[in-house]
């Protein structure tokens, strides 16, 4: 195995850095498809536009999650896999990941597109919304395939300790919806719709990219896609299943607060919109660290290294919150600047900066939770990290957001969301610490390749 790629020996602060910039910068760039979008919708169609972005955006995230959650059951098997230098288990675990994941996102895009409108009218989408909703919507849906593709690639390159390459079709994505989103959206005069082929375009290109990289250089043991022996079948649903419902609690818990934020207007949704492109650059730190001490930690638990993993836990955290309170700060300083990147109406200007203002301390505790939560992802605790999102979305976020939204009027909103932040990261904490999640064992005796 390359050095480089070796988690189980070395500096791990240096590791970790190492690793985790380059995913850092994927995820920006991944960050940026919503960014670019809603720059461009915002400037080019005004605040109806940009509030059906926002709307739309939970949903597409919440259809995506359960495949999501399957990478990061991949992170878990994968990297526990190569610490353990078992090729056989990674090359037949890596084919039943392809299989499940062509499958379940045949089967999403199918439901996605047919029932957008159903979907938008539970989360109260306003009526002047809804015509551009379903229309972003059901596009994206079409291209859903090249989404979970290109994202699967670069899940399995960075379980087997390749974060560099990633960066790569992820950025051409970007290059080229950048280019295209005001070619379709003004000069083709598509609107709305405009910006969503844009980005199923620039995907299609990452995915394919993605595809002849990973052929040509025989990094990944890719194969054509079999039927996969039911051993791994049984181990990615015992893994997956939980990490799909674990993202969907994720992601099923921020639409029923988009659809709280809905019930103050159309003014508030296009700010509250706009205050979540920035609030998801605040996270990004959190998510990054998060899934890097998910392929660290897999690594030297499947090597059996538990001293490292305990290391990695203690480090990542020093480096999150750091990391944290700095962007915090930079946040808190420039929210009004910030929000004005994508609107000009003073009232939702006004709401978009409050909240960024609130929130923006309370996201090292968030931080917490990435990094703890991924150290125990890392034993295949997947049931577990479901249970504590469960605790920490529905809960403690929706009902404090509903409640304090109630008292404090719009905003209470931030005040709720905060306050969740806190008492989950103490849940997450109590469980790393008291947890029996060192004596899981994901592979046993009865693999095939035992």
């Amino acid at each position: 195995m390359d050095k480089n790629l070796d988690f189980t020996q070395g500096s791990i602060l240096k590791k970790m850095v190492m690793f985790a910039l380059p995913m850092f910068l994927t995820n920006i760039l991944q960050t940026s498809f919503q960014f670019i979008d809603s720059l461009w919708v915002g400037n080019l169609l005004g605040t109806t536009g940009l509030g059906a972005v926002s709307l739309s955006g939970p949903i597409i995230f919440t259809v995506l999650s359960f495949v999501i959650g399957l990478n990061t059951a991949t992170l878990t098997v994968i990297s526990q896999a190569r610490g353990a230098k078992d090729e056989q288990r990674l090359k037949e675990s890596l084919n039943a990941f392809v299989t499940v994941n062509l499958l379940l996102s045949i089967i999403f895009g199918l439901i996605g597109f047919f029932f957008a409108e159903a979907i938008l009218r539970l989360m109260s989408t306003p009526e002047v919304l809804m015509p551009m909703a379903k229309s972003y919507l059901q596009i994206h849906f079409l291209g859903i395939l090249f989404l979970f593709g290109y994202n699967f690639i670069g899940t399995v390159l960075r379980a087997l300790g390749d974060s560099r390459t990633p960066v790569r079709f992820v950025f051409l994505a970007v290059i080229l919806n950048t280019v295209f989103d005001p070619l379709f959206i003004y000069t083709f005069n598509l609107g709305i719709e405009g910006a969503a082929y844009a980005t199923l375009v620039s995907q299609g290109a990452a995915f394919l990219y993605g595809v002849i990289h990973s052929l040509r250089n025989r990094k990944v043991p890719f194969t054509v896609p079999y039927i996969p022996e039911f051993y791994y079948f049984k181990t990615i649903m015992k893994l997956g299943l939980p990490g799909g419902l674990q993202m969907m609690t994720i992601s099923g818990g921020v639409a029923a607060i988009m659809g709280i934020v809905a019930s103050f207007g159309e003014d508030v949704v296009a700010g509250f919109g706009a205050s979540q492109r920035i609030d998801s650059l605040i996270m990004l730190p959190a998510t990054t660290l998060g899934a890097a001490v998910t392929s660290m930690a897999g690594q030297n638990i499947g090597a059996n290294l538990w001293d490292r993993v305990n290391e990695i836990a203690k480090r990542s955290l020093v480096l999150i919150l750091t990391v944290s309170f700095s962007i915090s700060l930079l946040v808190f300083l420039s929210a009004d600047v910030l929000i004005r990147l994508f609107i000009s109406d003073e009232q939702t200007i006004e709401f978009g900066s409050a909240f960024l203002k609130t929130v923006a301390f309370f996201y090292p505790f968030l931080g917490i939770n990435f990094v703890l939560n991924g150290v125990v992802r890392a034993a295949g605790a997947m049931f577990q990290i479901l249970m504590l999102n469960l605790i920490s979305f529905w809960v403690l976020r929706v009902p404090l957001t509903y409640l304090f939204s109630n008292w404090l009027g719009t905003s209470g909103i931030a005040y709720g969301i905060g306050i969740s932040f806190v008492i989950s990261s103490m849940f997450a904490t109590g469980y790393y610490k008291f947890g029996k999640w060192r004596e899981i064992a994901i592979f046993d005796d009865k693999s095939p390749s035992a």
